[in-house]
């Protein structure tokens, strides 16, 4: 097996292998204790996920008296928690190169970015189809692409393009053609301390949101966020984050969501939240290019008030829906609590004893016990509450072999027609159930 790989692909090499989901703010707890710590040397840190740190030492290299007193300082604050790899260099992009080469406990100095990243792999890269392209093309080193024309790399794959070109020659932000606001910030108080931590994530994704939002209308966007919380005894927290590309809302929520638990969780924040802020650290022009026709207002208006719902109501009772692959109607949608990113269900395919279209618009919630009279194999009549109405068409049966691994038995379909409407049924063990009502 090779990381990277699709689950279903490491399951047929490695049959017995134990698959388990990454549990992000359970890391972050754990990955907590090494950046204070590193605060504690240099309070220029920036976390880009749970195991990455970025940490400008500019500032602190004449306060400990060079560069490499400072970077072994850092190895040995780190070294009896973990096996760091440390890479040291201008650029985060390199930095980061620098320290994957890096050997574990080692620190992997870099003099000259450029140089450095010549012969990286363009695998680098974080965008994916571009990599596959570059790749088809014969480019498998950053330094050939470096090598090629900027201009004609931008005319050809636009800003996306220009973006791998300046990480390729260590450039890791272009200049900016304008002045972008800096005083943008967003701040919530809370009257009453939260110490729920859904309370917490209503308002990290409400805060995040309405950054985001005053971000778009500035035309800007932010690649780093500095998260501020103050407890009820006055405590302080701050953290800043980073990511590669400029934060939407889904993203910063996330990583908002992740730090305040991290803190609660680890007694960060004792007595409950009483004020959380959120300051864009890095601001750029590089925002989302609007849609032509898109109704930008309209969609956030729609945006707040949905949350508004979701903090009166519940996270369990908003939910947002996307189509997927099964077997059954139930199991072609899938459900996920509006404004989190919806869990990608691993349901192959193809589906064999799939049910012929076309779908019933409205699938019963768990089984309901219906009772259908027989003549032989034939369905006559259907009994809805107190009536008996008879079938007036049907079509069937379609035969579903239960998953025998779950104990499930095997069942047949049914769609019957009457006067009342179109129904989905299934036989199995001898009863008959509603699964679903065509419109």
């Amino acid at each position: 097996m090779v990381r990277g790989m699709k689950r279903r692909s490491a399951e047929a090499v490695c049959p017995g292998g134990l698959v388990l989901d990454q549990d992000i703010p359970a890391e972050l707890a754990r990955f907590e204790t090494v950046v204070r710590s590193l605060e504690d040397l240099v309070p220029m840190v920036e976390v880009a996920e749970p195991g990455l740190i970025f940490v400008d030492i500019a500032g602190a290299v004449s306060f400990y008296g060079g560069e490499g007193e400072l970077v072994e300082l850092i190895a040995k604050t780190i070294e009896t928690r973990e096996c760091p790899r440390i890479g040291v260099a201008n650029s985060p992009f390199a930095a980061r190169r620098a320290a994957a080469s890096a050997r574990p406990g080692e620190v992997y100095a870099v003099v000259d970015d450029a140089a450095f990243l010549t012969d990286e792999t363009i695998d680098a890269l974080t965008n994916q189809d571009l990599v596959a392209t570059f790749r088809w093309l014969g480019i498998s080193t950053l330094g050939q692409l470096t090598r090629l024309p900027r201009d004609t790399v931008v005319s050809r794959f636009g800003a996306e393009g220009l973006r791998a070109h300046q990480l390729a020659g260590g450039q890791d932000r272009s200049t900016q053609p304008r002045q972008v606001p800096v005083d943008i910030f967003v701040e919530r108080r809370f009257e009453n301390p939260l110490e729920l931590l859904e309370q917490v994530g209503f308002a990290a994704r409400a805060v995040a949101s309405e950054l985001v939002g005053e971000l778009r209308r500035n035309g800007s966007a932010t690649h780093r966020v500095e998260v501020e919380a103050e407890a009820a005894d006055g405590t302080i927290r701050v953290r800043v984050w980073r990511n590669a590309d400029p934060f939407d809302e889904g993203m910063l929520a996330d990583r908002v969501w992740w730090q305040l638990r991290a803190w609660i969780e680890s007694h960060g924040i004792t007595g409950g939240m009483v004020r959380l802020r959120l300051s864009p650290a890095d601001v750029s022009g590089g925002g989302r290019q609007l849609g032509f026709f898109e109704d930008t207002v309209a969609v956030m208006e729609a945006d707040r008030a949905l949350a508004r719902v979701q903090a009166l109501i519940g996270p369990d009772l908003v939910l947002g829906a996307v189509p997927q692959g099964g077997r059954d109607p139930a199991d072609r949608v899938n459900w996920h609590r509006w404004g989190e990113p919806p869990e990608v269900a691993e349901v192959p395919a193809p589906w064999p004893g799939a049910t012929p279209g076309p779908s019933p618009a409205l699938v019963t919630p768990g089984d309901q016990r219906i009772e259908v009279e027989w003549d032989g194999e034939q369905p006559t009549r259907v009994r809805l509450r107190s009536r008996w109405e008879p079938v007036l068409n049907w079509a069937g049966p379609w035969r579903r072999t239960g998953r025998w691994w779950t104990e499930e038995a095997d069942a047949d379909r049914y769609q019957l027609v009457t006067s009342a409407g179109a129904m989905l049924c299934e036989r199995r063990n001898g009863a008959m159930y509603l699964t679903g009502v065509y419109d």
